[in-house]
């Protein structure tokens, strides 16, 4: 079984990315999450993988962390969802709003994700409840204060008329240079972002 992989980029697109290991070029399924934190064409990336075996295909998909890992593999044990919709799934939402939309009940939540109807949310929620509980917090990114500074550092900025996407992207991308930040500075730094 491949766990994990190391390469060089040769290509990539928002679901898929082709990575030369030693020579041996691995086409993986990735999820749009995981695409935003790769680097250039031709930069070095590291991937946790798992491969999903059928009858008729060996398909790789691959994460930037253990714990998207770790909940694609959640995903997939509910019946009526196969990779591809868990890919699908972790690209809508981010692996913190899915556990906590889970632990909540929040099938509203669920069902704004592209791809899930309501029985799909119902079915989500009975089975992965309990489990998600037991997801090993380190491999929780974002703590929940930090999480709501996300959320609230987001909604500021989309009261200020930019989009939902791009203010979550640029917030989260300061929040991985510096974790710690106040959601004053995030609004301030986002906003020099977003107006460049």
């Amino acid at each position: 079984m491949i766990g994990f992989l190391t390469g060089k980029i040769i290509s990539k697109k928002p679901t898929q990315i082709l990575l030369d290991v030693n020579g041996v070029g691995y086409s993986v399924n990735i999820s749009i999450t995981t695409f935003e934190k790769l680097g250039e064409e031709n930069s070095t990336a590291s991937l946790y993988t798992f491969l999903s075996v059928k009858e008729d295909a060996l398909d790789l998909y691959g994460f930037s962390t253990e714990a998207e890992k770790e909940m694609f593999r959640l995903l997939i044990s509910v019946s009526g969802i196969g990779p591809k919709l868990a890919q699908s799934i972790l690209s809508g939402i981010q692996i913190e709003e899915l556990k906590e939309a889970l632990q909540v009940g929040n099938i509203s939540r669920l069902v704004a994700i592209p791809g899930i109807g309501r029985k799909t949310a119902e079915r989500m929620l009975i089975e992965l409840r309990d489990k998600v509980e037991k997801l090993a917090e380190e491999f929780i990114e974002v703590t929940n204060a930090k999480f709501a500074i996300k959320n609230d550092a987001v909604s500021a900025l989309t009261s200020l008329g930019y989009n939902t996407k791009t203010a979550e992207k640029s917030v989260r991308d300061i929040l991985e240079k510096t974790p710690d930040a106040s959601i004053e500075d995030l609004v301030k730094q986002a906003l020099s972002i977003l107006n460049k």
